[in-house]
């Protein structure tokens, strides 16, 4: 009974989900609803003697309270202050800055289909600077689309270039990178170096490649519906920066990187205080520049709405997932699947591919990278304890594969910002993403395995 309850309530989600229903909402329903069935059907205590408020039925709402303090006080400040610093760039201009510097010598080459391979992989670099997918995909949209398309390539396929080109959520700067960090209990800088960038570089590089091919052979046969009329919107071109600002959105890297265990730094450098430090450095610049100190004083604002923003909508989204992934594991879901992976013998790898799958498959049902590893990523320890190997083992490719099943969604933010710039169908772009985006998944696993299985 437990069980078909759960499976129903779990497609509940995912149906709500894909029906665009609000994410949160759904989550914290679905949540709800879990811990329900665990009460009453089990009388599974919601949380331990010592936490509970006296009664197990209104310790949903206390759990709910303690990880909406918890996460609002950790990885959300980090995530809350990544995205001011983010908005911030982009308000200044040292966003656009950064994308001009480094995309203006692919101008020169005269193929559109290595352009668009090249592109993909400049663009997932500049997203360690540039956290925001859909913000990385709109800047690139606007300044090397029209190269692209200029030099042969299909809207079809420039578009589903640009849409990939933040699916592996790279980079300390990243809410994906940081929670996986502390799930593995690591140095988020520590984490980039170590253990993404080695398994980054072949995955990177298959994707470049497999796009190559399959946007080629993908524009030789477009049907009549991929050629249909494309509609590109025009945009104002903001105010002219100095080049130097292109620097601006990689000091926090910089910092994080110069403070880390990596060269035996005395400071304990976080996340936190170097957006602070970067923030602090880039008004203090673009208010000698342009000597209005009241408005770049007033510039503070655009730092704290998007702060606001973040916890709306990002926060909410995290807590909701958490609420939604502690439901599934006092119901058993959880524990039966690792049970069911352990007695069946399939060992480490296994393992990794039941919790992979499970995240690849939520991503593309919520059209998001986030919910389903915020959802999942406390499990990482307990599935890597059940079969004794180091939690980064499991969260990583966890964490990488959220990001890039979420390039198949078409709900996605990211697909949908582009889309609606080049006019083309986000159900028409996910076909030309899919395969890029299996090869990836795959290389991701493979190169895991080798490298720390």
């Amino acid at each position: 009974m437990i069980f078909f309850i759960t499976l129903f309530i779990i497609f509940f989600v995912g149906y709500f989900i894909v029906k665009k229903y609000f994410p949160q909402g759904v989550l914290f329903i679905g949540g709800f609803l879990l811990l329900c069935t665990a009460l009453f059907f089990n009388n599974t205590p919601i949380l331990a003697e010592k936490a509970s408020i006296g009664s197990n039925f209104l310790d949903i709402f206390e759990y709910l309270k303690v990880t909406f303090s918890k996460t609002t006080a950790g990885l959300g400040l980090t995530i809350m202050v990544v995205g001011g610093f983010a908005k911030y760039m982009d308000h200044i201009g040292a966003s656009k800055a950064l994308v001009k510097l480094t995309t203006s010598p692919m101008k020169k080459l005269n193929s559109p289909y290595i352009v668009l391979a090249l592109t993909y992989i400049v663009g997932q670099i500049l997203n360690i600077f540039i956290p925001s997918a859909s913000g990385l995909g709109v800047l690139l949209m606007v300044t090397v689309y029209p190269i692209l398309v200029s030099l042969g390539a299909s809207p079809l396929s420039a578009t589903a270039v640009i849409g990939t080109t933040a699916c592996l959520d790279l980079g300390p700067a990243s809410g994906n990178s940081v929670l996986a960090a502390k799930t593995a209990n690591i140095d988020a800088a520590l984490y980039f170096v170590k253990y993404q960038l080695p398994v980054a570089i072949f995955v990177i590089t298959a994707i470049a490649i497999t796009h190559y091919f399959v946007q080629k052979i993908g524009d030789r046969h477009l049907t009549m519906e991929e050629k249909a009329d494309f509609v590109q919107q025009s945009y104002d071109d903001e105010p002219t920066v100095p080049n130097f600002y292109a620097i601006l959105p990689i000091v926090p890297l910089v910092v994080i990187l110069g403070f880390s265990s990596l060269f035996k730094s005395s400071i304990k450098m976080n996340v936190e205080v170097a957006m602070l430090i970067s923030i602090t450095l880039s008004m203090v610049i673009e208010g000698l520049r342009k000597k209005e100190f009241k408005k770049t004083i007033a510039d503070l604002k655009t730092i704290f709405n998007s702060m606001g923003s973040q916890f709306a909508a990002v926060i909410t989204l995290i807590v909701a997932g958490q609420f939604f992934a502690y439901g599934l594991t006092k119901v058993g879901v959880i524990n039966s699947i690792i049970e069911w992976t352990k007695t069946a013998g399939l060992g480490v790898q296994p393992m990794i591919l039941v919790m992979t799958g499970v995240i690849s498959a939520s991503s593309v049902i919520m059209g998001s990278g986030n919910a389903p590893f915020f959802a999942f990523a406390a499990l990482a320890p307990t599935v890597a304890a059940s079969v004794n190997i180091d939690p980064i083992v499991i969260a990583m490719p966890m964490q990488l594969a959220s990001g890039i099943a979420r390039s198949v969604s078409p709900i996605t933010a990211v697909i949908v910002a582009v889309c609606g710039i080049s006019g083309v169908s986000p159900f028409l772009v996910v076909r030309r993403t899919f395969l890029p985006m299996l090869v990836g998944l795959i290389v991701l696993l493979i190169t895991n395995m080798v490298l720390f299985g």
